[in-house]
């Protein structure tokens, strides 16, 4: 079971955004209702809205990331809050409405007082036509990896030399292929089945 942080003040905010973030998202969460939890490490999302029983807006956001990726996980969750809202529940979750949503949320947060120059850039290019994951943009991914506290224990796909063997978190065994247009084919050895892979996943080299 995840362990969480129940979120009651503005001031507890400040461990995880950036400090010129945590005034605005406060607003955001008051103005929205949200019920905000910070969660262990999940390793195949980084965060998740769902609206309760209660009729409670509950986010979730990992404890794990890094203050720019925690500020854009939760604007995106927010985001999902807000479309929902506005447009119904049969929307796309991530859809053009969301899409739209999502940009006008972040737009006061894409300057060089809340992200470093070097993410600029980046930022503003991913928000042209957001994704659904900030993982899946491989370019936005990796800058913001350059981030966290933690050093890199593991190889992202594309710097594997192909023929290579790896490992997923968890336990599967692949042989990298070749690159298909932005992603890489890698072959699953215990099946053999072919599997397409985001530049920027991470895996375990084991030969």
């Amino acid at each position: 079971m995840d362990t969480c942080n129940f979120i009651p003040v503005n001031n507890t905010l400040q461990k995880y955004l950036p400090e010129l973030a945590v005034a605005p998202c406060f607003e955001l969460i008051k103005t929205h209702g949200v019920h905000l939890k910070i969660v262990s490490h999940r390793v195949t999302r980084h965060g998740d809205y769902r609206r309760l029983h209660n009729g409670l807006h509950q986010i979730t956001v990992n404890a794990s990331l890094n203050k720019y990726r925690f500020l854009i996980t939760l604007v995106h969750e927010i985001a999902h809050l807000v479309a929902f809202e506005k447009y119904g529940r049969r929307i796309k979750p991530h859809g053009t409405e969301w899409k739209q949503t999502f940009q006008h949320l972040m737009v006061p947060f894409i300057r060089p007082e809340v992200f470093p120059s070097q993410l600029l850039p980046i930022i503003a290019s991913h928000f042209k036509n957001p994704k659904a994951s900030s993982s899946t943009d491989a370019r936005l991914s990796i800058a913001l990896k350059a981030f966290d506290e933690e050093e890199r224990k593991n190889s992202y796909v594309y710097e594997l030399p192909q023929g290579s063997i790896f490992r997923l978190y968890n336990g599967k065994l692949f042989k990298r292929g070749n690159r298909k247009v932005k992603r890489y084919e890698c072959i699953e050895l215990s099946t053999g089945r072919l599997y397409l892979f985001q530049p920027n996943a991470e895996v375990e080299l084991v030969k």
